[in-house]
This record gives structure tokens, C-alpha cells and sequence, in this order.
């Protein structure tokens, strides 16, 4: 799609784009406008309409800086990704699949299976006990650490008290009490049915 739009000029066309330098290993964006002034904002701090300006230039030519793209290589609101999903909900159904998504669901659902994971993961390498495990919770910040990373949260406080909200109340003692199913489907899916929030199709 990169290619083809470039063959067919669409990225020189976009008159108010906004060439990106870099981002900043501490996450702030630098660009040059169109009349040569340069900016820089963190990323947090960058609108809608900013990033789907940005492109970078490729080996081979511009490309847009955002990850999701139409089938004409240009950069994709970010309101449409809900309609993808939806389409893509309706061709499961009409496929007899009964399988609803979200883009909100996907990232609780990989957030709380990648925490559950690296918890499973560090008892097995530690050979840690339940008990055991409390008594290492200064090793466990490093988890909540990872997934924060990994959604991209400023404040691990907001990983674990407001994005993973589902599983508060629960110990993660019974998330992680089979041996052989680290990823205990049951509570996963009870998770799933109370909440809304997250994807279980086992």
C-alpha cells in the first residue's frame, strides 16, 4: 500500500504534512514544517490531527509515521479503527463464530494474559512458593513495570488501579494456582462475562 501511494504521488500531494525527525528516547517528538521552523511536543501531547500529518522518510521515500493505514496507504483516523473491528465482529457472526471485539477488549485481554504470564514466568525461573511470592513483591514491581510499558502508561499507578480495574479483588494467587494452565481459562473467562472488558473465545 506504502509503495503503491508513493507511485501515485498521494504523500507529496499532503500539502500540510509534517516531516518527523525523531522521537527521543524520552519520548518527545521533533518535526520541521512546511516553512522550515521546527517543533518538538511529547508524544502524549500530540493531537489527532498532528500525528495523522506526520511522515518520516523511508529508503525508499515518504511514508506516514502512523502504524495503521487505509488500502490507499494513507494514515487512518483513529475513529475508524472501531469500525474495523465491528465489520470484522460481523463477518465472525456471520461466519457462525462467536467472537466480539473490541480494540479496548484486545488491550485489557493482552494486559492482564502478559501479567499473569510474567507472574507464572518468575515463580517457575525463582522457584517461588504462594507464599514465597509475597514475601518478593519488591521483585513483582518489575512486572507491573513491563506491562506498563507495554500499554504505554506514564504512571504504573494507572496499570494497576485503573486499566487492570478487572481483576482487582481478586488475589493473583488464583490466577496463578495451575501449574499446568498458567493462563486459567476459567477465571479468564468468568473475567470476560462480568466485565465486558476482555476477549475469551476458549
Amino acid at each position: 500500500m506504502v509503495r503503491r501511494a508513493r507511485r501515485r504521488g498521494r504523500y507529496d500531494r499532503v500539502a500540510d504534512r509534517l516531516p518527523l525527525r525523531e522521537i527521543t528516547r524520552d519520548r518527545r517528538a521533533r518535526w520541521t514544517a512546511q516553512d522550515g521552523r521546527t517543533f518538538e511536543a511529547h508524544v502524549d501531547e500530540l493531537t489527532a490531527r498532528q500525528r495523522i500529518r506526520m511522515f518520516v522518510e523511508g529508503d525508499e521515500g515518504l511514508e506516514p509515521a502512523m502504524l495503521w493505514l487505509t488500502e490507499t496507504g494513507m494514515p487512518m483516523a483513529y475513529k475508524s479503527w472501531t469500525k474495523v473491528f465491528e465489520r470484522a465482529s460481523e463477518r465472525c457472526e456471520r461466519a457462525g463464530l462467536k467472537v466480539y471485539a473490541t480494540p479496548k477488549m484486545l488491550r485489557h485481554s493482552m494486559a492482564l494474559r502478559v501479567l499473569v504470564s510474567l507472574h507464572h514466568a518468575l515463580d517457575r525461573r525463582l522457584g517461588l512458593t504462594a507464599a514465597q511470592r509475597r514475601d518478593y513483591e519488591g521483585a513483582y514491581g518489575t512486572v507491573w513495570t513491563m506491562v506498563k510499558d507495554l500499554l504505554g502508561h506514564r504512571s504504573e499507578v494507572t496499570t494497576r488501579e485503573i486499566y487492570l480495574e478487572p481483576v482487582r479483588g481478586l488475589q493473583i494467587d488464583s490466577l496463578l494456582n495451575d501449574e499446568d494452565n498458567p493462563s486459567n481459562s476459567e477465571l479468564f473467562a468468568d473475567l470476560a462475562r462480568r466485565t465486558g472488558l476482555i476477549l475469551d473465545v476458549a
